[in-house]
């Protein structure tokens, strides 16, 4: 009856706490054989392996190294993996996902920028690729490296144009006068105005590096 206590003698137990590690139908079959008990189930004597903390030694993972039972063995025609309704969407011998991040590749950051994968080592996970700024990457191809405490800015605007002619080397400190809070508003200024507004910006950067030098000395 569901609910009731299922009462097992002493000899019962030893064995079955001495046998605790066989998987459960041999458990339960070589149980039964053993001492004729027809009124105890499977799951009863799983329900009393945990009840009495009995280990099994198994974990229901399969552990580093082990080789499973139908490996190397290919499936009959028609089912698993050779299943017609399988083989729809499995990939044909060498075709890519896609979305493989190839050599080349390229994306637009969150900053609007374009970024492009290049054959070089990722310093911070170890592949063998990583994705940089095209503009910068392909200025520095055409001028050499940016020199320090530069940064490059975008002439008409338009952050996708990564033409390196549309790129202009500037000190960093001179961004917050082009477009900061106090800015001279660079990005919203119209195309033929933007040369004039960047001359500006570097000339008030130049007053501003030479009231410096002269408040030190």
């Amino acid at each position: 009856m569901k609910g009731s206590w299922i009462p097992y003698s002493d000899q019962e137990v030893a064995w079955l706490s001495a046998n605790r590690t066989l998987p459960i139908r041999e458990y339960h079959q070589a149980f039964c054989a053993r001492f004729g008990r027809a009124d105890v189930s499977a799951v009863n004597l799983n329900a009393l392996r945990k009840r009495k903390g009995w280990q099994t030694g198994r974990t229901g993972r399969f552990e580093k190294g082990h080789a499973p039972c139908n490996k190397g063995v290919p499936c009959a025609p028609g089912t698993g993996g050779r299943h017609p309704n399988a083989r729809k969407t499995q990939f044909s011998k060498g075709q890519l996902p896609h979305n493989t991040k190839y050599l080349g590749h390229e994306r637009v950051s969150k900053d609007g920028y374009v970024e492009i994968s290049i054959d070089e080592v990722n310093p911070h996970t170890g592949f063998e690729r990583r994705y940089v700024l095209k503009h910068k990457h392909l200025w520095e191809a055409a001028n050499g490296p940016l020199p320090e405490g530069m940064c490059l800015k975008c002439r008409d605007g338009n952050k996708l144009n990564t033409d390196p002619s549309n790129w202009e080397p500037i000190s960093r400190a001179a961004l917050p006068l082009l477009n900061g809070r106090y800015g001279l508003g660079y990005d919203t200024a119209e195309p033929e105005v933007k040369p004039a507004v960047m001359a500006l910006a570097r000339l008030k950067l130049k007053a501003r590096s030479t009231r410096q030098k002269g408040g030190a000395a």
